[in-house]
């Protein structure tokens, strides 16, 4: 689903999505709570740094997620993963879209976190892999996904690699950038 950016150009907003075991829901601010009780262990920030966020802060901070970026140019796009036979949010997944350069393409920065209890089972993968699979049907010209990853974390470039994405000899902030090109090039 598309809107109008205060740019007169489109914007991608997060939709529902659906894979065989997820649903892929548009974040709220009502997620919060049990979201804060999903991303609490604080072995999840080994290697993105900080601290798990009281329901509080995290409320908060969705807040400012769902008002979306101050930046017309840039859009916010997060989703909470819910798993479908459990009946719970198990992590979240989210993309930055902004410009790719001087052209009218569009490039996207993914991430996902799953909480400790549900890694292991592949919903990052099927996540991370149904994202890129929506980014490259829509009609905005997204023209490549980008992720970064801490070079030892190993799980995430697994996840990473199933979404299609490769490493480069790129880094930023201490991690490697993984890139896939999706969309047309002019």
């Amino acid at each position: 689903m598309q809107q109008q950016s205060r740019l007169n150009a489109p914007r991608l907003t997060a939709e529902a999505l659906r894979t065989v075991r997820l649903d892929l829901l548009p974040l709220r601010v009502a997620h919060a709570e049990e979201m804060a009780a999903v991303l609490s262990d604080p072995s999840l920030h080994t290697f993105i740094g900080g601290a798990p966020d009281t329901p509080q802060a995290l409320h908060s901070r969705y807040q400012r997620m769902t008002a979306g970026s101050p930046d017309p140019s840039v859009t916010w796009l997060n989703w909470v993963i819910r798993h479908r036979d459990e009946a719970c949010l198990t992590g979240t997944v989210q993309a930055t879209i902004g410009p790719s350069g001087p052209g009218p393409g569009l490039i996207a920065e993914i991430a996902w976190v799953v909480g400790t209890a549900w890694q292991g089972r592949g919903i990052a993968t099927e996540a991370a892999r149904e994202l890129v699979a929506w980014l490259s049907r829509q009609p905005v010209p997204v023209q490549a996904v980008i992720a970064h990853i801490h070079p030892e974390h190993q799980a995430s470039a697994a996840v990473a690699t199933a979404a299609g994405l490769t490493p480069t000899d790129e880094w930023h902030d201490g991690e490697i950038r993984w890139f896939r090109q999706i969309g047309r090039t002019k």
